[in-house]
């Protein structure tokens, strides 16, 4: 009967302990949770028309942090079409063109806000090209986007394939110029007021913004 009885709280015992340990496990502490501040968030962007040079300088106005606009070696044309032409060819070759901009210490940030246009329904290649050349493992990384009114394409799910390391967040996507059709800048005024709303809710929504 003894024996029983041992065998029965040892049994009891060890039943309790798988079950209360993962749930602990899954709680993370509330000062191990990171949350961007001035010195450890990184908002680096690509910008044509200066649609997503606007939402980046929106984010910073809400986030703080460094601000970086990426720029090549060699800039694409001037022209609209033979910049078309030049991005289909380096997307079809996988031609990541050199980055002129440098970014120092990117391991002191924690999270690293990616902006973009949508070119061709793709990731343009100076953003891959960034995600080529610096790495950010263990980073939170925030995709935002401007474009014609044809959407993301692929583009997140490029970022999120360029980035396997990373936690992404849910990224941002809003209507931007066509310069195709001669509107280049649109982000500004009342438009610009009405992104900064839309900024704002997005950012408490994915949690980094009270």
């Amino acid at each position: 009967m003894i024996k029983r009885t041992i065998v029965l709280l040892v049994t009891i015992s060890t039943v309790l302990c798988l079950a209360s340990g993962p749930s602990r496990a899954q709680q993370p502490r509330a000062n191990s949770q990171r949350v961007p501040t001035e010195k450890n968030t990184l908002i680096v962007y690509l910008s044509r028309t200066n649609n997503t040079k606007a939402i980046a300088e929106i984010i910073h106005q809400k986030v703080g942090g460094t601000l970086v606009a990426l720029e090549l070696e060699t800039p694409y044309p001037a022209d609209y079409r033979a910049t078309v032409q030049q991005v289909v060819r380096e997307n079809e070759t996988g031609y990541l063109p050199p980055l002129k901009t440098k970014i120092e210490r990117i391991e002191q940030y924690d999270f690293v806000f990616l902006g973009f246009p949508t070119w061709g329904m793709q990731l343009p290649p100076p953003v891959k090209s960034f995600l080529h050349q610096y790495n950010l493992k263990g980073k939170t990384v925030i995709p935002f986007n401007t474009n014609g009114g044809y959407g993301v394409g692929s583009s997140f799910e490029t970022v999120k394939e360029l980035c396997p390391q990373s936690t992404i967040l849910q990224g941002f996507t809003t209507r931007g110029g066509s310069e195709i059709d001669g509107h280049n800048l649109v982000i500004r005024d009342a438009r610009a007021e009405e992104a900064s709303k839309d900024v704002q809710s997005w950012l408490k929504t994915i949690g980094l913004l009270k």
